[in-house]
């Protein structure tokens, strides 16, 4: 019976069980939404009953169809039981729905006894840029989507327990942390603090995905077939040395879409013509964008990436996280950058063989360390700060040569 501001439509629930271990039982959760994110060791919670609510703002796009409505602007919001005060807001990583932090981070926090909303920032999917009239649209309203749900789930908190919530937590992965970064940037006031984990670096002058994506693309063919001038490039291009058995994986899965559907979302004008003038990205070939020159693209382009772009200045305490051995985001090109672009309050742990995601930590677990039992103990260490506990210094931190990787993890180098 509590209402959402702001909503077009919700639905509500009582639950036996908020966690994954009930909501995907009964439909609550999707866990399509969240595959690949952790490594299948992972000991989470369960058992933490309260009220569930989805339901959608008004928008005028349609690319989400869960739950059959059709409609973008979707949100969840978990109210437990047994409330400790807080709120934890949360945007998707990727193009993914609302559903995708559940495992990752609503599990456990509801578990610790916060509040819990996501959106799926106002479009999905890998036609996302289809979404908004000029160029940078989408990922502008990711920005106004997470401001919408954090005000509208402060006041559900407020009419459901009776009190607003003490501290409200930002808390996100990949294009979430890119989230978390903005909204510490732009409107501190709606919360006590964020954890980052390994967000996108939006920068008009660069770094940012357009400025090393192309060279991966480009090189990468000539490294297969054995060139260490390519091996060179791509090391060059910004690719941890170390990383080279992630490679594969990475040009087969994440680098050509991930560079071709934001393109598209912010220069929808390039068509990767050949001197012929066959334009053949349009025509679903691989690798279309190899060619492709951020630097030499009309001023609108980069305009588009300046509305979405990140100063550094936050104005509220922040993590940051990031692996060292990060495939889709480099390292050095994005958390690297980003601490030094930061004045304000501040922790940055670069997690020596973290990936980007941890789903291939299982393939790999004599290489890689799981980031998510790391961003565990960053949000512990985020509340430890509010009442006044100072982090660890930022760090590197080192690989454990035992130990459950999976599920421990210190801050303290």
């Amino acid at each position: 019976d509590v209402a959402v501001p702001g909503a077009g439509h919700q639905v509500g629930a009582l639950l036996p069980d908020l966690t994954t271990a009930g909501t995907v039982a009964d439909g609550h959760s999707d866990p399509a939404q969240w595959a690949g994110l952790q490594p299948a060791g992972t000991h989470n919670p369960t058992g933490v009953p309260g009220t569930q609510i989805d339901g959608y703002f008004p928008d005028t796009s349609t690319l989400n169809t869960t739950h059959g409505w059709n409609h973008d602007s979707q949100f969840v919001i978990r109210l437990p039981e047994r409330w400790n005060g807080g709120l934890v807001v949360a945007g998707t990583p990727g193009n993914r729905a609302q559903y995708a932090n559940d495992f990752t981070i609503s599990d456990w926090v509801l578990a610790r006894g916060y509040a819990y909303a996501a959106t799926d920032k106002g479009n999905v999917g890998s036609t996302f840029y289809r979404d908004g009239r000029r160029p940078g649209d989408a990922v502008a309203e990711w920005n106004t989507r997470v401001t919408q749900l954090a005000r509208a789930a402060k006041a559900v908190v407020a009419r459901r327990y009776g009190r607003a919530p003490t501290r409200t937590y930002a808390a996100g992965i990949s294009n979430g942390g890119y989230l978390v970064r903005w909204q510490l940037e732009n409107h501190p006031e709606l919360y006590d603090g964020g954890v980052d984990w390994e967000g996108t670096l939006f920068r008009a002058d660069g770094p940012n995905l357009f400025t090393y994506l192309p060279s991966l693309l480009k090189n990468y063919p000539a490294y297969a077939a054995g060139s260490a001038d390519a091996h060179r490039a791509l090391l060059d291009a910004g690719l941890a040395p170390g990383s080279e058995f992630l490679w594969p994986y990475h040009e087969q899965v994440y680098w050509d879409l991930t560079q071709r559907i934001y393109r598209e979302e912010f220069d929808p004008s390039y068509d990767g013509a050949t001197e012929a003038g066959t334009p053949y990205c349009a025509s679903g070939t691989p690798a279309c964008d190899a060619d492709y020159d951020y630097a030499a693209r009309p001023a609108s382009v980069h305009r588009a990436v300046a509305r979405v772009s990140l100063t550094g200045r936050i104005r509220k305490p922040l993590i940051t996280l990031q692996g060292t051995l990060d495939t889709l985001l480099p390292i050095s090109l994005d958390g690297d950058v980003y601490a030094r672009m930061v004045r304000g309050p501040f922790r940055y742990y670069r997690i020596e063989g973290g990936n980007h995601v941890d789903g291939l930590y299982d393939t790999y677990p004599d290489r890689l360390r799981p980031m998510l039992p790391c961003f565990r103990a960053a949000f512990t260490a985020l509340e430890g700060w509010s009442a006044g506990r100072t982090p660890p210094p930022s760090a590197t931190l080192p690989r454990p040569t035992s130990g459950d990787l999976a599920n421990t993890c210190s801050l303290a180098s």
